[in-house]
């Protein structure tokens, strides 16, 4: 049974501004000459949005920030550092590139070049067609780089490929992958790149691609030649060995059973399991991939290429003391209360690190419906027992909180909670727990944050509590996720480890310190961003994109990247940030506070 997280006493607050500003802050930015701000270095908000527990021995300010002037289409996603150079990576889906640039001055960060792709040959002969789009990003110490590259067609093959990180950025080699490359991760060693291909099906559903975890052997040294990398140095570790009931009672296979591209319906259970995220500790023996929509973990053997175990994570029992969550966008007021619903942890991030000779697995539970084509996994609650739905049971403990103001709004699966005979839900599963843990590499949880985020944000940003990342609304995703963890890295400051989780919807990191696992604590609350200004709504009445994010500062943390003292350009622990919807990448320093204990 995870430890129910301790309360800080009093932390020191600093609040956001509210939409009563809103207004006035919009038409302000509206003035700025358009794409002002488009393709250059960006500071941080006038006033970040800064919570800090009373025993904390570090703290988070943002020092600077790269702007793309881009909203809402992927421009900042996953960041890579490379020490020699003083260089940071960031994909920008939106451009099918990875943009370098310059953090010897990490208050101002400078554009050099964008890592192209397009054109390239792989070592299978294959061509990379000008609709392929760079999802993730690695760098090796020496500088060589890799890019996860999915298809034009997202449910074909994509490519792994081989970059120049500390030269000119040039492309090297290529070689051939798994359906929808996602995530790429260089091995501590260096040997070895870990790419999780999620294999998502087709929008329309008519094709359903394998999921997969390739393990690239890279070439010893950096070189410009082809011939370093050819595709016998892929492997693929799949999960044929887990079909029917070899899978483990508890991970979620979901949804019509869809064939491949090749119409093969064989193999139901490996077109399910989408692999989202890698983390490899030290040792570069073993991988853990989070399973997301499955609320699993595959654990994936290096040296042999296969998958050996599936961990199954469960669910969080929101009704217990310190788990609850407010599941309403209608009921007036930030009221995270315990309520009979149980949360699917569906990790995102996934990050590892060592206490006491021990590994250990930090997950971000973001939570994910399956959608595609005409089947959707959510329903609202107040939905259940409409358009050929089961209701909720009369005996369950849901039944007498089925309005807007309790459970009606919330999304929950409909593929979770039946009774066996399919007449009604007993009990209501929600998409994510709102929350970060920590486990074993057996699957055993050792802590959670419980209902720490919300209520947290909920004090910190008054009017914007549970805000969407495109726009400013209170409580407008309390239905479904809240804020929304999404990723999460791990680091080391002054001999104490900490994680830092940064949520998606509200915006801003989540800081713990978790030296001691089961003893997790949290430290601080930073958000770089002007909730005051609602870009969406800003946009949609006219406003320039690139001067509204101007002001607005970072929408939507979607990859992180901790960087060490003696790695960073400021000689003190850096932490660096890729915005989705803003498109910024920012650098926040580390600080140690003094005279804590």
């Amino acid at each position: 049974m995870p430890r129910t997280p301790a309360r800080t006493a009093s932390p020191t607050r600093r609040r956001a501004r509210g939409p009563a500003a809103l207004t006035a802050a919009v038409a302000a930015v509206g003035l700025a000459a358009p794409g002002a701000h488009a393709w250059s270095p960006a500071g941080v908000v006038d006033d970040p949005v800064t919570v800090v527990a009373d025993d904390a021995r570090i703290s988070l300010e943002p020092l600077g920030s790269y702007a793309t002037g881009v909203f809402d289409e992927s421009a900042a996603e996953i960041v890579a550092y490379h020490a020699r150079s003083e260089r940071l990576f960031s994909v920008n889906a939106r451009a099918a590139e990875v943009t370098a640039l310059d953090v010897s001055d990490p208050g101002a960060p400078r554009r050099l070049f964008a890592v192209q792709t397009a054109g390239l040959r792989a070592a299978d002969g294959s061509r990379i067609p000008a609709g392929a789009v760079a999802n993730s990003v690695a760098v090796r110490a020496d500088g060589l780089g890799v890019v996860a590259v999915e298809s034009d067609v997202k449910t074909d093959a994509g490519w792994l490929v081989l970059f120049d990180a500390a030269g000119d950025g040039s492309a090297l080699a290529a070689v051939r992958v798994g359906a929808l490359p996602d995530m790429v991760t260089v091995a501590p060693d260096g040997r070895t790149a870990v790419v999780a291909n999620e294999g998502e099906p087709a929008d329309d559903f008519s094709v359903d691609p394998e999921g997969s975890v390739s393990v690239v052997d890279l070439p010893r040294r950096l070189t410009g030649k082809h011939s370093a990398i050819t595709q016998e140095d892929v492997r693929t570790a799949g999960f044929h060995a887990f079909e029917g009931d070899a899978l483990p009672d508890g991970v979620r296979v979901t949804g019509p059973d869809v064939a491949d591209a090749s119409g093969s319906s064989a193999f139901r259970v490996s077109r399910n399991l989408e692999p989202e995220y890698v983390t490899v500790p030290k040792g570069s023996r073993t991988a853990y991939v989070t399973l997301q929509e499955a609320n699993a973990v595959a654990v994936v053997d290096l040296r042999s290429a296969t998958v050996t175990d599936v961990l199954p994570l469960g669910t969080k029992d929101h009704s217990l003391p310190g788990q609850g969550l407010d599941p309403s966008d209608e009921d007036g007021a930030a009221d995270v209360r315990e309520l009979p619903v149980r949360g699917l942890y569906m990790p995102d991030g996934v990050a590892s690190y060592t206490s006491r000779g021990e590994t250990y697995l930090v997950t971000a539970n973001e939570g994910d419906a399956r959608e595609w084509g005409d089947y959707e996994d959510a329903a609202r609650v107040k939905d259940l027992g409409d358009d050929g739905l089961a209701p909720v049971c009369d005996d369950s403990p849901a039944a007498g909180l089925l309005d807007d103001a309790d459970l009606g709004r919330l999304d929950v699966s409909v593929e979770d909670g039946l009774r066996p005979d399919g007449s009604c839900y007993g009990e209501l599963y929600a998409f994510g727990a709102r929350s970060f843990s920590v486990w074993t590499t057996d699957g055993e949880q050792v802590f959670d944050s419980g209902d720490d985020f919300e209520r947290v944000t909920a004090d910190a940003l008054g009017d914007a509590f549970n805000t969407d990342h495109s726009e400013t609304s209170f409580e407008g995703r309390s239905d479904n996720k809240g804020p929304e963890p999404e990723a999460v890295t791990v680091g080391k400051v002054a001999g104490r480890t900490y994680a830092f989780v940064g949520l998606e919807r509200a915006s801003g990191i989540m800081v713990y310190d978790v030296t001691v696992p089961a003893e997790s604590s949290f430290v601080t609350y930073v958000s770089n961003r002007d909730y005051s200004v609602s870009v969406e709504d800003a946009v949609d009445d006219g406003a320039d994109p690139a001067s509204t994010l101007a002001s607005a500062g970072d929408l939507g943390p979607e990859g992180m990247a901790f960087v060490p003292a003696g790695a960073s350009p400021t000689h003190r622990p850096v932490l660096a940030v890729a915005n989705e919807v803003s498109g910024t990448t920012t650098l926040f320093e580390v600080d140690r506070l003094t005279g804590r204990r």
